[in-house]
């Protein structure tokens, strides 16, 4: 067994880590470690105050949703309209976007801490039950957040009179079929209720409003959850104290593609450039080989694509948004300079396009269409009209694909975040964005495999 002589909770460089504290010990996940390392105090602590204290509490702290989108959940949970009973807490834990694999780990290595964030909520918001929604794939996953279920329910964490207390509440685990697009929370509600997987129009389906069987629903993120075991323990001021005033705490990111050790790191929100995640030696240890970073993908695969030129901006949605792209889910896909761009978008893309639920037109045949003229250029059969039409498709899903003037003025083309779109969920657009990235910066690699196709003498003519 591997244990740190540090306090839990801090690395070495007072380095704050509130999430994954106990990833250092081999039997994180049981209820035994979990206790012994202050599992459940969160909660008593909760239980000791009002509902509207530990509601105000996460309010303060400014606790943002880690799903991708960054909304902060104290605020969230305010949107339930007063005075209607019963209402839901949906967890999603469907985490399906490509190169993120954080909340996976959350589950898998600590799955106390995410009940224990349950019933905080619960608690705050005055939700009547939990429903925890886990992607059909993650077999591990699922087997430990179950086992710790069990566990909890048999020590009076989770159920009737928890602790002692009047407050009661149940847990369900609900096991998903494996589809990207119950990611988007009204499409996983509907998935919930029996139906297929496919978004609600909003309005007037906000979920907070009309959500799992027509009740007020709060969904919120794994990760989100999981920082309040620590809030509750340590307070707001504590937890602001951390990373920036809009971005306080730490969150998860996880790191693939072509860097020297890639993995799921716990960094300091707002402060941590891209530059120190990915040559730092705490985290990455900068690029494979040695080799010269081309591009990445700050926010998960549906997010546009940065260059180095945009190494030191911050993990802070305030600075990356107005640069062109996003944080989303907290993936970061690197790519050096031996990457087939053209190759590299049709992955992406293909990926998005086979996920549609086909509920949206332009998603269904613009994502199929964007696969079909990407795969004709990267296996040699593209003519120049492909990178037009390209462009014409995705204008197609998400209108207005163009830069803000703040990303021309860092030489940056990209899809601007939030999207005009004309589909109800992100799915379309998200398939479109690769797209987007790889044509306007490396423009020239499409470019040069069409022009190699289009420059072939035809046989017996006349020169």
């Amino acid at each position: 067994m591997t244990s740190y002589p540090h306090a839990p909770g801090f690395i070495a460089g007072d380095r704050p880590q509130i999430v994954t504290s106990r990833f250092q010990y081999d039997d994180s996940f049981t209820l035994e470690r979990y206790l012994a390392t202050g599992g459940y105090q969160g909660l008593k602590k909760a239980l000791g105050r009002t509902p509207t204290d530990v509601h105000d509490e996460v309010k303060n702290a400014t606790v943002l949703g880690r799903g991708g989108a960054g909304f902060p959940a104290g605020t969230k949970w305010g949107l339930t309209p007063q005075g209607k009973w019963p209402r839901y807490l949906v967890v999603n834990g469907d985490e399906s976007e490509p190169g993120t694999y954080k909340d996976r780990l959350l589950m898998e290595r600590d799955p106390h801490q995410l009940i224990e964030g349950c019933l905080i909520a619960c608690y705050a918001a005055g939700l009547s039950q939990c429903f925890l929604y886990i992607r059909g794939e993650m077999a591990v996953a699922q087997e430990r957040v179950a086992t710790a279920l069990n566990e909890a329910y048999a020590a009076g964490y989770v159920g009737k009179n928890i602790m002692g207390s009047r407050f009661s509440v149940d847990i369900v685990l609900h096991w998903g079929a494996g589809a990207y697009v119950v990611g988007e929370e009204t499409a996983l509600i509907e998935s919930l209720e029996g139906n297929r997987g496919m978004p609600r129009l909003k309005p007037p389906y906000f979920p907070a409003a009309i959500g799992l069987y027509g009740q007020p629903t709060i969904v919120n993120n794994v990760e989100t959850l999981a920082n309040l075991p620590w809030l509750l323990v340590n307070g707001a001021e504590a937890y602001t104290a951390i990373g920036t005033k809009t971005s306080p705490g730490t969150r998860m990111v996880a790191v693939s593609g072509h860097v020297k050790r890639p993995g799921v790191y716990e960094i300091i929100n707002g402060t941590t450039t891209f530059r120190d995640l990915l040559y730092g030696d705490e985290f990455c240890q900068g690029i494979r080989n040695d080799n010269q970073l081309k591009a990445f993908v700050p926010g998960g695969g549906s997010a546009p694509w940065f260059t180095p030129e945009q190494l030191d901006l911050p993990f802070e949605a305030s600075q990356v948004g107005p640069a062109g792209s996003m944080l989303g889910s907290g993936a970061v896909m690197v790519m050096d300079h031996t990457t087939d761009i053209p190759r590299a978008a049709l992955t992406l893309t293909r990926f998005y396009a086979h996920e549609s639920c086909g509920k949206c037109t332009p998603c269904r045949e613009g994502g199929t269409w964007l696969e079909r003229i990407l795969s004709r250029i990267v296996d040699g059969k593209g003519t120049d009209a492909d990178l037009d039409q390209l462009l014409e498709v995705g204008e197609s899903i998400c209108p207005g694909a163009f830069p803000h003037a703040s990303s021309s003025e860092l030489g940056l083309s990209a899809v601007p975040f939030p999207y005009r779109m004309n589909t109800i969920c992100f799915v379309g657009p998200s398939a479109y964005a690769p797209v987007h990235s790889a044509l306007t910066l490396f423009r020239s690699e499409f470019e040069a495999r069409v022009t190699k196709r289009t420059r072939i003498p035809v046989s017996g003519s006349v020169s």
